[in-house]
């Protein structure tokens, strides 16, 4: 292999959606799973921790990082093969996430929609099991590639592989962390059915025709637009926190303090309550802390308003968990990472 495209001192900010100040002290952009293979093999040569960054929607960098940011950039979309129930597509990781969606509609394969205008890479969703709009990834997931970066092999995880909770899969736990996703497959409905559980999605559609993947896609593009800044105008990571999950007894007794409190019932008698309905009545809608602040349209946004750091983004979301919590009694646990070394 010709010299690997390393490159040095590299400005974080522009690769990261949140875009506060951080450089990598080394960065490699890989094509191929070849090139992935040699940049984990010349990081560990010269002893430096390696960051795995995606699409950089769902990291905050609170400091530069010390050693090698290694970000996959392989592409191709492609049927794989087919089913009487299934159209098999697989999706190389460094394709856009949105523009797999659109395109998967072009090619006439539905059942994404739902997800469309999340920002990142396509091997970042099975990470986080994205979901948005009553839909997660998980139900519409076949299996991926990942490439073990302590063997240097490939391997393939299907669907129980994975282990998928709510913003969650086995890719973010310390047995799975070493995997460096490659290439997803989705298994996409031959029979496609609208999904309109959500509910701006279901009143928006309700008494008439039923809308087709295309209109869906649509409604939740416009609907997205309207709720959550774009990260090209105003710095986020889209929601900050997950929605917590909590048991029949504490929802009894938030419901009787707080009668309009927004929560889902769940499997198993629990309840998911609307973090952003948490951190709204606790007084945190549209308030900053310095150049970190609280988007004014959606509370679980937390913005960078012009010249944040990460350490300020970290610090807002500190006081606003803080203050839930003591309001509340209920946890708020952050969905973006802060940046680790994969394991040795």
């Amino acid at each position: 292999m010709s010299e690997l495209p390393l490159q040095r001192d590299i400005a974080l900010a522009p690769l990261t959606t949140l875009g506060v100040p951080a450089t990598a002290r080394w960065y490699l952009r890989a094509q191929s799973v070849e090139i992935l293979r040699a940049g984990l093999d010349w990081a560990r040569q010269q002893g430096l921790p390696v960051f795995v960054l995606g699409g950089g929607s769902n990291v905050v960098f609170a400091e530069d990082w010390p050693g090698l940011v290694l970000q996959p950039a392989l592409r191709g979309r492609a049927l794989e093969a087919t089913s009487d129930s299934h159209f098999i597509v697989k999706v190389d990781a460094g394709e856009n996430w949105h523009d797999t969606v659109a395109w998967t509609l072009e090619q006439r394969w539905p059942g994404l929609e739902n997800l469309a205008l999340i920002p990142g890479s396509v091997g970042a969703a099975p990470v986080q099991n994205i979901g948005a709009y009553g839909l997660e990834l998980e139900a519409r997931f076949h299996s991926l590639d990942a490439l073990d970066s302590r063997s240097g092999t490939l391997v393939t995880l299907d669907h129980t592989a994975c282990r998928f909770a709510y913003r969650d899969s086995i890719l973010k736990h310390e047995d799975g962390r070493h995997l460096i996703v490659t290439a997803v497959r989705f298994a996409l409905p031959r029979a496609w059915t609208p999904c309109l559980t959500y509910r701006e999605l279901a009143q928006q559609f309700a008494g008439g025709e039923t809308p087709t993947p295309r209109v869906i896609f649509d409604a939740v593009v416009a609907i997205r637009r309207r709720k959550l800044p774009d990260p090209a105008e105003l710095g986020n990571v889209g929601s900050f926190f997950k929605n917590p999950v909590v048991d029949a007894a504490t929802y009894a007794g938030l419901h009787a303090r707080f009668p309009d409190l927004v929560a889902y019932p769940q499997a198993e008698d629990r309840y998911k309550l609307a973090a952003g309905w948490l951190i709204d009545r606790a007084g945190w809608k549209g308030r900053r802390i310095g150049a970190a602040g609280v988007h004014a349209q959606q509370a679980l946004v937390l913005v960078n308003l012009g010249g944040a750091r990460g350490a300020d983004i970290l610090a807002l979301a500190d006081a606003v968990r803080t203050d839930v919590a003591e309001r509340f009694g209920v946890e708020l646990e952050q969905e973006p990472q802060r940046p680790g070394a994969l394991p040795a």
